[in-house]
């Protein structure tokens, strides 16, 4: 053979090798997040669908709970975090950079529970849900409880009561409600990703909450809509602050939100608990991806808000089907310009 065929041959393969690292390595632009599990679901599915539209980007999500992406994103361990909490003001000031929220979604908390025989509309005032957590009311039978479920016969078994082990956003929201319909909550327990439980089980996520309540004969637990349907958990009713008992449902979520947003602050920092109307669901929030408004790596940040786009365009459109309410069209207009500053 020729030394000139030899020595194209060579470069050939040269070049073929040159475009073989190249794809990979773009193919390797790995963006790592962590945090809520309330909204994993839906996430799950983003970063698959995106994975299809740019495959020269890839989504690794930690589900780990709101405290545990707050801390990381702080920490500069992972490129965004996911909380359903806003971050707090002292939060904000330890983050090394301006961090952003970002509403994707908004979700609701439900309440589940496990007894034989009755299916989902057991009926619950407020009062009652801090009474259950507080461990004032220990029986299923409890007048309180019976006098709301005429017809329905409740079983003359304990209470047990489930709540999460680890730094929850959903754990946020939930006690975020109790705080706003009980002062003795407020006072004695308060509200946080992590709170000092009166009583019950611990359960790790959202999945470890929804698996302790189904494999618990008379528990009740506290979980995001999905995860609820996910297990086949039957439902709780709960009677919102115009005295009607209300399904957690999209629309009595988004109804939950049709007031509040009208006053959306330019961080987004607001909650959906006990709002007024006939038709809200009284334990609604907005769950957000943290990112920082500067980010250190160019590439990562241009991918990152590239998705962010996606998401608030294309994504939208995959929220109802898995149970999570889309963001009303203010806000989403409101968060395409917080988008734009992420530089």
């Amino acid at each position: 053979m020729k030394f000139s065929t030899i020595r194209k041959s060579f470069l050939t393969l040269a070049l073929l090798a040159t475009v073989c690292v190249a794809g990979q390595a773009a193919a390797e632009t790995l963006i790592n997040g962590a945090g809520a599990t309330f909204p994993y679901p839906l996430y799950s599915k983003w970063f698959s669908e995106y994975a299809k539209i740019d495959t020269s980007v890839k989504f690794n999500y930690q589900s780990i709970g709101s405290g545990g992406g707050i801390k990381q994103i702080t920490a500069g361990t992972v490129d965004f975090g996911a909380s359903d909490k806003p971050l707090s003001d002292a939060e904000l000031a330890a983050a090394p950079g301006k961090l952003l929220h970002i509403p994707t979604v908004m979700g609701a908390v439900v309440i589940t529970y496990n007894l034989p025989g009755i299916p989902k509309g057991l009926k619950l005032k407020a009062a009652d849900v801090v009474d259950i957590y507080l461990g004032k009311i220990t029986m299923w039978n409890d007048k309180r409880i019976a006098d709301d479920n005429h017809g329905v016969k409740l079983p003359n078994e304990p209470i047990i009561v489930v709540h999460r082990s680890d730094g929850s956003g959903t754990s946020a929201i939930f006690t975020s409600y109790l705080c706003s319909v009980s002062p003795e909550w407020k006072s004695k327990v308060g509200t946080d990703t992590s709170v000092k439980w009166p009583i019950g089980l611990g359960g790790k996520g959202n999945e470890g909450v929804a698996g302790q309540v189904k494999n618990t004969k008379y528990s009740i637990g506290y979980v995001e809509l999905a995860y609820a349907f996910e297990n086949k958990l039957p439902l709780a009713f709960l009677q919102n602050q115009s005295g009607h008992f209300i399904e957690p449902t999209i629309a009595s979520t988004s109804a939950a939100a049709a007031g509040a947003v009208k006053h959306m602050p330019a961080d987004y920092r607001i909650g959906l608990v006990n709002q007024p109307g006939k038709d809200a669901y009284p334990i609604a929030g907005f769950t957000y991806l943290l990112v920082y408004q500067h980010q250190k790596d160019a590439v990562k940040g241009k991918k990152l808000v590239e998705f962010l786009r996606w998401e608030l365009h294309k994504g939208q459109k995959m929220a109802a089907p898995l149970l999570y309410a889309p963001l009303p069209a203010s806000v989403a207009k409101m968060v395409e310009k917080t988008i734009g500053t992420i530089k």
